[in-house]
């Protein structure tokens, strides 16, 4: 069943066709896909006998025909974490776990499904995106699996891991000297030039449809209800606002009652326009130079800024930046307690957690999730200077003997 209607401008309201159009041409505002929600009867039970990907969803997604590709993409686990809970003081702590999503290892998968698809749809020949890295992953492995030719753009410095992980696949891989923010801009013009299909440009309204799977798996996974609060990393802006949109869709058409969670934002130090902009009032966020180790949050000029502002807001909310130090600390205390390793964008999201509930915003006998957006394996040169490092012996049973002794006499 297709309930896509067409595409709205978040700001002023104006329609659209479903095309490749992300930009209203009259106030310049984003624009996103629009439901018949009366066509939707969806049911827990129906949505529950489904495969375990991101299209059990399908109706609540802005495709008209079949799902392309992300079969095995979605559905990651939602983990109750009792010894970090017991760590910060809290009752109830989640990890939504995306650093194991399929096939690229982070959220973007999710994103990228939709978004290839919808491509597929509309006709265009060449994948593209402008990416910090795990976007550039995904959108290599989605157009290997589906046949199209691929170019990722991407800024020069990225972490060895992220080019990796887009190389593999053998798309074209542009290294552009600047930050995220200058690669977007170049992408932009090309879009608009020859006509390539960027998912998180021309593309954007159905690209960021998807994000919204991470709020409906999140209800289901706590057995259809809400929790107390959410904690999300903000990077340009797509993730934050629409896992709120479909917690509402969630409500609007009978699958879950009660008052929405209150939705934090989680941004590194040395890029934090969001949360400077939450902390002065301000209605837009400023433009920042980004400074910091985590690279796929990095980014100075968020493209839907403005909607994650209305939704924290709106929802009661706070803004967390946290330190590169604490990031790392993050990131080290997840691996020790619940044995998931995130990568600097997941070690914000703990980060500013940890920071929420030092402040009292989350209290000890509220529940909150926690997103975790990226896997560490892609950039584990961030905390490799602070490991313990390996005892080093000889093979013989003797030396192993004097250490266990020598240790045991010290304990």
């Amino acid at each position: 069943m297709n309930s896509l209607i067409g595409l709205q401008c978040h700001v002023c309201k104006a329609t659209f066709p479903a095309e490749a159009i992300y930009v209203c041409d009259r106030c310049l505002g984003p624009l996103e896909p629009v439901y018949d929600y009366s066509a939707i009867t969806l049911t827990r039970e129906e949505i529950e006998r489904r495969p375990k990907n991101l299209w059990r969803y399908r109706e609540l997604l802005p495709i008209t025909g079949e799902p392309r590709t992300g079969f095995h993409s979605g559905f990651t686990p939602l983990v109750r974490c009792t010894r970090l809970a017991e760590r910060l003081g809290v009752r109830e702590l989640y990890i939504k776990d995306d650093s194991v999503n399929h096939p690229t290892l982070s959220y973007k998968d999710r994103v990228v499904s939709v978004a290839a698809t919808r491509a597929v749809e509309l006709g265009f020949e060449v994948l593209a995106c402008a990416s910090t890295g795990n976007l550039a992953n995904s959108v290599a492995a989605h157009a290997a699996r589906l046949g199209l030719e691929c170019c990722v753009f991407i800024p020069n410095d990225l972490e060895a891991g992220k080019f990796l992980g887009s190389a593999i696949f053998g798309p074209t891989i542009l290294a552009i000297a600047g930050n995220y923010d200058d690669v977007n801009r170049l992408c932009t013009q090309v879009a608009d030039r020859y006509g390539w299909g960027f998912v998180n440009i021309n593309l954007r309204a159905y690209y960021a449809e998807g994000a919204k799977t991470m709020g409906f798996e999140i209800a289901e996974q706590l057995g259809w209800r809400y929790p107390d609060h959410l904690v999300s990393p903000v990077a340009g802006g797509t993730l934050l606002p629409r896992i709120a949109k479909g917690l509402r869709e969630f409500r609007q058409i009978g699958l879950v009652s009660g008052e929405l969670p209150k939705i934090h934002a989680a941004q590194a130090a040395g890029c934090a326009p969001v949360v400077r902009a939450l902390e002065s009032g301000a209605e837009h966020p400023d433009v920042v130079k980004p400074n910091t180790i985590a690279k796929s949050i990095a980014i100075g000029n968020p493209a839907d800024g403005y909607q994650v502002l209305q939704t924290v807001r709106g929802t009661g909310g706070s803004g967390a930046a946290v330190s590169d130090e604490q990031i790392v600390d993050a990131i080290r205390l997840l691996a020790e307690t619940e044995g998931i390793f995130t990568e600097p964008a997941g070690g914000t999201t703990l980060g500013g957690t940890i920071d929420l509930i030092r402040r009292g915003l989350i209290g000890p006998d509220e529940s909150v999730v926690v997103c975790v957006t990226g896997n560490g394996y892609k950039t584990a040169e961030v905390v490799s200077g602070h490991l313990t490092e390996p005892v080093r012996l000889s093979r013989a049973f003797k030396e192993f003997e004097a250490w266990w002794e020598s240790r045991k006499a010290l304990a």
